[in-house]
């Protein structure tokens, strides 16, 4: 008989450095149907989340200013392509050796009809429409976190490849809470990790969601530290799993996105102060505090700076990385889930700023 304690057991063996479980009816009703993973796998009654930790070690270099490709490739690329796929065949063939289904669901974005940005539809050009921008994009594929013409296969049914909430899925296995930056939080690692997760038509017993001590501390460091002022430290969005609250502060996530890639003019060494000075037809206008970031802007903005973009292991660059480092430093110094973890905190000095 499969257990819960069973894939624990084979998880942990695997890698995985947490693992809970959680029914499939604490996606309620509120959760739209085109992030509900109800519709992957209809017939699933259970989730299985899976937790990876990211070293607090690849942080380093961005809190210095000295190395800002380990974040993106061992804590993206990694987990994401080589450590978390690894743990879910492994613990999917032990699911279905005992006679039950294992849907695996790795990380992955803009794969579905509707943004994994903002939860906006996919692109409504024409097809003439489209024609012309894909000409003007040239071999390059546009700038989208969406499938822009997916369809539904049949009428009850959303369109394939759907994109669900990976932080409020792991709220639901009961592995931790939201933070205010809506970064998940667990009581092991803070922010620091990364998560992945198996469908399974296998009725195992849930996890009870998180009731513990509150993981975000509501100091608003985040909204302080964040470059873009991307994080609203008034307005919230709150959403419920089963009967657990989550709530966290409304953020501009596209403007979010061209931080995190680009840094801004105080924060990407990679490009010359010149391209910020002269900020050539206003491309960069998005990268400014006070200015409403979208889609459109994120494609003039990629255009500008692209010469200047260091991509060298297929992931976006990490120049930013602000919530995540002020998370941590405040939960190592004025006491939080990560109080006496390391030997020596995260920040010794102030943060580090380009002087132009």
């Amino acid at each position: 008989m499969l257990t819960s304690a069973m894939i624990k057991q084979a998880a942990l063996a695997a890698g995985a450095d947490m693992c809970g479980i959680g029914s499939m009816d604490r996606f309620g009703e509120g959760c739209p149907d085109d992030m509900n993973p109800k519709f992957l796998f209809p017939e699933a009654k259970s989730v299985i989340g899976f937790v990876f930790r990211i070293p607090r070690g690849v942080q380093r270099g961005i809190e210095e200013g000295t190395q800002f490709y380990q974040y993106p490739s061992m804590a993206y690329g990694g987990i994401n392509e080589i450590f978390a796929p690894s743990v879910l065949y492994t613990v999917g063939k032990m699911i279905e050796n005992n006679g039950y289904e294992a849907m695996v669901y790795r990380n992955t974005g803009a794969r579905g009809s509707v943004s994994d940005m903002d939860g906006a539809p996919g692109n409504t050009l024409s097809p003439e429409e489209q024609i012309e921008a894909n000409e003007r994009e040239s071999s390059k594929t546009g700038h989208h976190r969406s499938v822009q013409f997916t369809r539904a296969t049949r009428d009850e049914n959303v369109a394939p490849d759907l994109q669900f909430h990976f932080r409020l899925a792991a709220v639901a296995c009961g592995l931790g809470e939201m933070g205010w930056s809506k970064m998940f939080l667990t009581k092991e690692f803070g922010p620091l990790q990364r998560v992945a997760f198996i469908f399974t038509d296998a009725e195992l017993e849930p996890d009870p969601l998180y009731s513990g001590e509150p993981l975000c501390r509501r100091c608003m460091a985040c909204v302080r530290e964040c470059p873009g002022g991307c994080i609203s430290d008034k307005e919230s969005i709150t959403v419920y799993v089963g009967d657990k609250k989550c709530e966290w502060g409304a953020i501009d996530e596209w403007k979010c996105y061209a931080f995190y890639t680009h840094g801004g003019r105080y924060y990407n060494p990679f490009v010359p102060k010149s391209v910020f000075d002269e900020n050539k037809n206003g491309d960069l206008d998005i990268l400014e505090k006070g200015v409403k970031a979208e889609e459109q802007g994120i494609t003039r903005l990629y255009g500008a700076l692209e010469q200047y973009f260091p991509s060298w292991v297929g992931y976006n660059m990490a120049k930013c990385g602000g919530c995540i480092r002020a998370c941590v430093s405040m939960l190592e110094k004025k006491g939080g889930c990560m109080e006496d973890r390391f030997k020596a905190p995260l920040r010794k000095g102030k943060p580090w700023k380009l002087d132009r």
